[in-house]
């Protein structure tokens, strides 16, 4: 298993591509259910990253402040 930490410009390209934006277009400090963001899409995510990343934050913690800086210390991301 890789154990890579993830990045908020990765963070943000794997929110972007989730959503079929452009991840210029994805705000770090915005609530992403604005932007199209489900829970579906956020545990797809948080299953990719812990595959990917060994991220071990919960799925509760990640919609509970569903925005890329709240996120980021959650992930790891540096």
């Amino acid at each position: 298993m890789a154990s890579t930490p993830l990045t908020v410009a990765r963070i943000r390209a794997d929110v972007a591509d989730c959503l079929g934006e452009d991840p210029a277009d994805i705000p770090v400090d915005e609530n992403l259910v604005d932007y199209g963001l489900d829970s579906v899409r956020i545990m797809t995510l948080l299953e990719g990253w812990r595959r990917e990343h060994a991220v071990t934050a919960g799925f509760a913690d990640l919609a509970e402040r569903p925005a890329i800086a709240a996120w980021a210390p959650l992930l790891g991301a540096a």
